[in-house]
């Protein structure tokens, strides 16, 4: 497949401002993503490539926030040597490590995941999703009927599983992350995880004993009520992929509304992770 690149360059990018746009990016169809010097290289297949969606993203960056950028076509190439070389094995809360199948095992840590993410994301390397997996390595999930929405790589599903739920349902609008969810799942020994496509219209007829959702706050503002609808009394739901300051009063007010009863919060470089609980 041919691939297009685009160069994005700032003389002063902050991490949080670069880690906005890339997720803005993601949602227009970009898969790689390559740190460089004063920016980053974001790639995208050269046939999905939209000068109009990406001005649009522009626009909406926080005012004040200039950046140049430059498309480049570049010739086909080994797209998993370049993921390898930018993955790194990290360890979260001391006590589960996630690596890929090319790093070597710590057997000395009482959790260990593997993942292949093949593109998609949820390599426990974002803020968001290892103040997720901390949660679930503090709470309980022995016997849980447990739902990973928006799941990616379906680390949050997986790592659930060995914590003891009794069984997981990935959900995602991608079907990339739905193949890797399945791909890991085999990775890890892991066969109480389910995958399946598409949004929260997947939920209806469902219920959970716990619900995991990293995904940003539009998507958690649309989806709560169904989140409600979905859990069962006295569950708990845990959302991340917002800000702590901007997005967490509006997402906790409309929590409330629908149901949760909130609970706690994580914050790491403003990235926030929150838990709340179902009232009876």
């Amino acid at each position: 497949m041919k691939y297009s690149s685009v160069i994005f360059r700032s003389p002063a990018m902050a991490d949080w401002q670069k880690d906005l746009l890339i997720d803005a990016l993601g949602g227009i169809g970009y898969d790689t993503f390559e740190d460089l010097d004063h920016g980053f290289a974001a790639y995208i297949p050269a046939a999905n490539l939209d000068l109009q969606a990406l001005e649009t993203v522009l626009l909406h960056e926080t005012e004040g926030f200039e950046v140049d950028y430059e498309i480049q076509d570049i010739e086909d190439q080994n797209w998993n040597t370049l993921w390898e070389s930018n993955f790194k094995p990290i360890t979260v809360d001391n006590r589960c490590h996630i690596r890929a199948t090319f790093h070597q095992p710590r057997p000395d840590m009482p959790y260990e995941i593997v993942i292949d993410p093949k593109m998609s994301f949820g390599t426990g390397h974002h803020q968001t999703t290892s103040m997720m997996l901390s949660y679930i390595l503090e709470d309980d999930f022995t016997e849980k009927h447990v739902l990973d929405m928006g799941c990616g790589t379906g680390i949050l599903a997986i790592l659930a599983s060995k914590r003891g739920a009794n069984n997981a349902l990935a959900v995602d609008y991608d079907e990339i992350c739905v193949a890797s969810v399945l791909e890991n799942t085999q990775l890890n020994g892991v066969d109480n995880v389910k995958a399946m496509l598409g949004s929260k219209e997947a939920l209806q007829g469902k219920t959970f004993d716990v619900i995991l959702a990293n995904i940003n706050r539009n998507i958690l503002l649309d989806q709560l009520h169904q989140y409600s609808a979905s859990m069962k009394d006295h569950g708990v739901l845990y959302i991340s992929g917002f800000y702590a300051s901007e997005d967490l009063p509006i997402l906790r007010k409309k929590a409330e509304e629908t149901g949760f009863q909130y609970v706690s919060m994580k914050v790491q470089d403003n990235w926030c992770s929150a838990k709340f609980n179902k009232i009876s």
